[in-house]
């Protein structure tokens, strides 16, 4: 049922986008150390852990460019992740610009490579 990504372009960006994020989540950056403070999540003892999720995400959405099936379970796992992001966010009350430009951006270019790769393309 789904095939590789058409148009591919939106899955580019994705992994581009995401292996910044990973990036930055490795380091980690004031932007994602304030992240995780706000959600109370242990940056220092499991934030390799998100680095290292995120960096399986970018190898399942290049092999998907190429292998019928990954593309989609990747992208689709990429936006549990952010909708997981997000619920940690709501629960915990952090709404700050974190919680919009990075968890709420990440998960809305997620939704928009699922419905414009595989749903619409």
């Amino acid at each position: 049922m789904f095939d590789i990504p058409s148009p591919v372009w939106p899955t580019a960006v994705l992994i581009v986008v995401l292996v910044g994020d990973a990036v930055i989540s490795a380091i980690p950056v004031q932007l994602v150390r304030d992240c995780m403070d706000g959600v109370r999540f242990p940056v220092d003892d499991w934030g390799w852990a998100l680095a290292y999720i995120k960096v399986v995400a970018v190898a399942g959405l290049i092999v998907g460019l190429w292998q019928p099936g990954v593309g989609v379970a990747a992208t689709a796992g990429v936006i549990a992740y952010f909708v997981a992001a997000t619920v940690a966010h709501l629960r915990a009350r952090s709404l700050g610009s974190t919680f919009w430009v990075n968890c709420l951006g990440m998960l809305a270019i997620s939704l928009a490579v699922l419905v414009s790769s595989y749903v619409i393309g």
